[in-house]
């Protein structure tokens, strides 16, 4: 058993820590939201007044095994572990510090310069898989940072996902998402163009799903997120678009992934114009439904 401090309990931070505390972990929850830490105290999750306090746990002289963080964008990320009063001057090398949020590299970075400084193990460890994945265990974690804080990090991440990769060094996790991310969107905007073009020739969508999936056509959109409504049940496109992962996450994670790419020198043309499509879903107020709605904007052409 671990003491764990988690912080960020939205759709992604609260499966992730309810998860730690039915793998019989002693979790001290933090977030803004008093209905979100009270669904993690029912639980059995102990709820902090603030950050500080939680990766105190229960006593005022103990720090936590683990601080794991789930946070919207990087300047809170920044602003929760930096400067005289955030928490890694608040932490001693006992504590590895696993920061899941998806956010800019470079943040991760200098977050990650000014823990070793400290002699404190930390890893960006951002997440695919959705909130479905985070809700049954079976997230992909992407680490980056030091080989030994990951051998660490390994024995906790287990008790929230089942594919957990060392992907280089501190800031490494954020690229790789960075990637991950805009080939999904990619093949996701690929997919959906495909079904309605043979839709609109007279095919079953479902029909057409299978043979694209027997064929060199096959994604992970296609096989486990169909975007065609009443093709797949238990996907988001059959349920009225109800995310899922909102078109305002695949936005945000497409503009990281826009930096990285600009940083790199690589002209990305395929990911511009995906982020161009999602802007434009949330543009039509759609921010809030499924990245999978962005075959709506085909049918408004029909």
């Amino acid at each position: 058993m671990a003491h764990v401090a988690f912080i960020g309990l939205g759709n992604m931070g609260g499966p992730m820590a309810a998860n730690l505390v039915r793998a019989g972990h002693s979790v001290t929850v933090f977030d803004l939201s008093a209905e979100a830490c009270q669904q993690l105290a029912d639980l059995g999750a102990t709820v902090a007044a603030s950050a500080s306090e939680a990766v105190r746990a229960a006593e005022p002289a103990f720090r936590v095994d683990y601080v794991i963080s789930m946070l919207p964008a990087g300047k809170h990320v920044a602003g929760i572990y930096l400067g005289e009063n955030g928490l890694l001057a608040q932490l001693g090398p006992e504590t590895t510090v696993l920061d899941c949020s998806t956010i800019d590299a470079p943040t991760s970075r200098e977050v990650g310069a000014a823990a070793a400084q400290l002699g404190i193990g930390f890893m960006d460890a951002p997440v695919s898989g959705g909130v479905a994945a985070a809700a049954a265990g079976t997230l992909a974690f992407m680490c980056g940072g030091e080989a030994a804080t990951f051998d660490k990090a390994r024995v906790i991440l287990a008790d929230m996902g089942k594919n957990i990769f060392h992907a280089g060094p501190a800031g490494a996790g954020q690229v790789a998402k960075g990637c991950n991310n805009m080939l999904l969107a990619i093949h996701m905007i690929g997919s959906c163009e495909a079904l309605e073009m043979g839709v609109r020739n007279g095919l079953d969508p479902a029909v057409l799903s299978e043979i694209m999936l027997a064929s060199s056509g096959r994604n992970w959109s296609l096989e486990v997120y169909n975007p065609y409504p009443g093709v797949m049940e238990k996907a988001p496109a059959s349920n009225g678009y109800k995310p899922g992962f909102m078109v305002d996450l695949m936005a945000k994670d497409l503009g990281l992934a826009m930096d990285i790419a600009s940083q790199s020198g690589v002209d990305n043309q395929m990911g511009q114009l995906a982020r161009e499509l999602y802007v434009r879903l949330q543009e039509a107020g759609m921010g809030q439904q499924d990245f999978s709605s962005v075959l709506t904007l085909l049918e408004r052409k029909g």
